[in-house]
């Protein structure tokens, strides 16, 4: 017997309708620092972003920036799947463990569904470096609400 996925277990309890996916678009803090889009799906997002610009003063990747942009990319795979529903999502929690550290490149952030509820989201993501090395892991779970007009 195989588990079945979490598209497969939203899709059962929580019925796809005919409402338009939500599609991403870049706030100011994603902009400042250099983030870009790759894929955008319910069951995967990913995009990039520059070590240089995002580093703390000893030349490391900021541990904030990865927190920043693994919840931006966290909550828009969150939202994608709100979206089918007629809802939006909003982060309750994000908590993340830093593996290692980047000095020069670029880092690749991957968020995958953990759990796809019609109340409650959780997405792990993942911050790899060009070697497809993890330099962090994050846990991040949104709320599903209505849309406010």
């Amino acid at each position: 017997m195989t588990t079945p996925s979490p598209e497969e277990t939203a899709a059962e309890t929580h019925p796809v309708t005919d409402h338009e996916l939500w599609k991403i678009t870049l706030g100011e803090l994603d902009e400042k620092m250099g983030v870009q889009i790759l894929e955008e799906s319910v069951e995967r997002v990913v995009a990039t972003m520059p070590v240089e610009g995002n580093r703390q003063s000893f030349g490391l990747l900021h541990g904030g920036a990865s927190l920043a942009v693994g919840e931006a990319v966290g909550s828009w795979a969150a939202v994608i799947h709100a979206s089918r529903l007629g809802k939006t999502a909003v982060g309750v929690d994000v908590s993340a463990t830093h593996h290692r550290s980047a000095r020069e490149g670029q880092v690749t952030i991957t968020a995958t569904p953990i759990h796809l509820g019609g109340t409650i989201t959780t997405h792990e993501v993942l911050i790899t470096n060009e070697a497809g090395q993890r330099l962090c892991t994050l846990r991040i779970t949104n709320l599903l609400m209505r849309r406010h007009k």
